[in-house]
């Protein structure tokens, strides 16, 4: 017992003793750190990274949120591309095998229905890779526009205002119309 009230004591006295230690403040420098996402983005490099991946220039232009929407459409696209595909060979094939005078899949279905059914799913097909090429531009353009746009200053200072305007040249001649006002 008097052994551990020893140690308990010896442990109480070390807790309680303060180390000095001296802090030596750095230096601040007088110049704030800039602000980076106020510089202009290069459009150029905005364009290929949206090239080479797309909504990679998304997000170099701090506009992240655009890219699930990007990826959403293109999947979407080929999604329908591909179904869209599989019917084409599907009426293809019962095409084939109706000429070849083979049994089909389509027993209800003459020659003429046949043919309309695979220019019908070819043509929806092609009209999914038209789109796919359309979303892919969409993706590029609107890197490119949101990096020229980067520098622009959107404040809520900046505003156009439509007005109605009336105004007397003379006693008989009043005239009626729109103002345009532009504040900064």
């Amino acid at each position: 017992m008097g052994f551990l009230l020893f140690c308990f004591s010896l442990s109480s006295v070390s807790f309680a003793q303060e180390i000095e230690v001296e802090a030596t403040e750095q230096p601040r420098s007088s110049k704030p750190e800039p602000d980076y996402s106020l510089l202009p983005k290069n459009p150029k490099k905005a364009t290929i990274l949206s090239a080479i991946l797309p909504g990679a220039g998304q997000v170099y232009n701090g506009k992240s949120w655009k890219v699930p929407l990007i990826y959403g459409g293109l999947i979407t696209d080929i999604y329908f591309i591909n179904f869209n595909n599989r019917r084409y060979q599907i009426f293809k094939q019962a095409l084939s095998d109706f000429d070849d005078e083979l049994p089909t899949d389509f027993p209800s279905l003459n020659r003429d229905g046949l043919v309309r059914n695979v220019n019908y799913w070819r043509k929806n097909r092609d009209l999914c890779y038209l789109l796919l090429v359309g979303i892919y531009a969409l993706n590029l353009i609107d890197a490119n526009v949101d990096a020229h746009l980067s520098g622009f200053d959107v404040s809520d200072d900046i505003a156009l205002k439509f007005e109605p305007h009336y105004e007397r040249f003379s006693s008989n001649n009043n005239s009626v119309g729109l103002s345009v006002k532009l504040n900064f």
